[in-house]
């Protein structure tokens, strides 16, 4: 492993710059970089990653580049403003392991602002931690990673190997942002993805199916509405069944070897409903979108015939819905699960340096999230590592992260960078 000498340096040298990681952070978090409007956010990125010396490549995501790709998800809006960024350091004489560093830039809806303590997209620091849509998820692990290689900078040190900062959208939503990234043709021997996963190494990551269902029903006035059909009810109906495929989906957790502990692995969630055009007429349409977990090795396809044909079972015990089926369109992610194996090597690695940051063993979970490092292990042979700071309350109101999580994560980084790839003089 790394000499202790140059270990503590590397951790001197980020708690020298973190203050200034700090204030790089709480700017980034002021981009309201949500689906469609990550741009502005991208631009910011790749000057401060030129800035650092790294080779700047932005590029606008061509759907029709990656959609016939392993691992591509349906998309239901444009790219126009949909660029990535990554910021390439060329080792001139490779001498250790290359790395790909990768942190999406896009955030969630923030929902309504006066529900927040302050505004989200106006950062503030408050008891060892930074308040802000994108706090946690996950632009302080980004930022951390790029102030990783910008400690071994200032000590005249860098990677003996190439490594690339990937930058990218749809993370939220698809995941395309990053399968754009390996269609582009970047590999590296292992990838490390600083998700806010309360600095654990991700073991093992469910999978994610995005779709939306239309009811249609027939509208009539409220005072006859035995006559008619609502659309709204009929929705529930639908609702209803799909909950009881969520029981037996999470009853199967007992053969999932990484999810066998979990309580309730499985979420249907019913994340948006809409439906419906006067109080006083019975709907004659209701649209619900539908989120659904599935476990690492469960085939897509099978698991959407299931899902269809629970919808339709739910249909036929309904009058109406018998003769008017809903109408199901994929909108979104179909990402497949996934486990980290094979990995031994960058394992060992990244546990060195957790132990020299934080001084206690790395401990591994299972999460019932997803993130983009299936595009690196099941579809390109890179060992996917998802290990991040501890944050609070992602996608929700008040998101945070801890900012002494972060100082001890960016060394724990940094600190892998220069066991993984070597260093060598600037």
């Amino acid at each position: 492993m790394l000499d202790n000498a140059i270990a503590g340096q590397i951790k001197d040298a980020v708690d020298a710059g973190f203050e200034e990681q700090v204030d790089f952070t709480a700017e980034l978090v002021k981009f309201p970089s949500r689906r469609g409007r990550e741009h502005t956010a991208q631009d910011f990125m790749a000057v401060a990653m030129r800035e650092q010396g790294l080779a700047v490549d932005r590029w606008q995501i061509d759907v029709d580049q990656i959609s016939h790709l392993p691992g591509f998800s349906p998309v239901y809006t444009d790219y126009d403003n949909a660029f990535n960024v990554v910021g390439g350091h060329r080792a001139e004489n490779p001498k250790g392991r290359s790395l790909i560093l990768n942190g999406h830039i896009d955030v969630v809806p923030e929902g309504p602002h006066e529900m927040w303590t302050s505004p989200p997209y106006q950062p503030r620091i408050d008891g060892g931690w930074m308040y802000g849509r994108g706090s946690g998820d996950m632009k302080a692990g980004l930022v951390g990673a790029m102030y990783a290689l910008r400690s071994l900078q200032n000590l005249g040190l860098r990677p003996a190997a190439d490594v690339f900062l990937q930058s990218v959208v749809e993370e939220e939503c698809t995941g395309n942002g990053a399968l754009a990234c390996l269609a582009r043709g970047y590999r590296a021997e292992a990838a490390l993805i600083p998700e806010p996963m309360g600095d654990s190494l991700v073991r093992a990551q469910i999978g994610v199916i995005w779709l939306q269902i239309k009811v249609q029903g027939i509208p009539v006035h409220v005072a006859y509405a035995g006559t008619g059909s609502n659309a709204i009810d009929a929705a529930f109906v639908l609702i209803q069944g799909l909950k009881e495929l969520e029981k037996k989906w999470n009853a199967e957790r007992v053969d999932q070897p990484h999810y066998a502990d979990h309580d309730h692995p499985i979420n249907f969630n019913v994340g948006k409903i809409e439906g419906g055009d006067w109080a006083s007429s019975v709907p004659s349409w209701c649209v619900f979108d539908l989120r659904v977990a599935i476990y690492p090795g469960d085939d897509l396809g099978t698991r959407k015939a299931e899902l269809e044909d629970c919808i339709r079972q739910a249909a036929s015990q309904d009058a109406f819905l018998r003769n008017a089926p809903p109408q199901i369109t994929y909108n979104g992610f179909l990402a497949e699960g996934y486990v980290l194996q094979d990995a031994d090597e960058a394992e060992a690695a990244l546990g060195w340096a957790h132990r020299e940051a934080y001084g206690k063993p790395l401990e591994a979970h299972a999460t019932t999230a997803t993130t983009d490092a299936r595009f690196f292990g099941l579809y390109a042979d890179i060992p996917g590592l998802v290990y991040g700071p501890l944050s609070d309350a992602i996608h929700g109101f008040d998101e945070r992260v801890n900012l002494e999580s972060v100082r001890q994560n960016t060394q724990a980084m940094a600190l892998f960078i220069a066991e993984w790839c070597g260093l060598e003089k600037i």
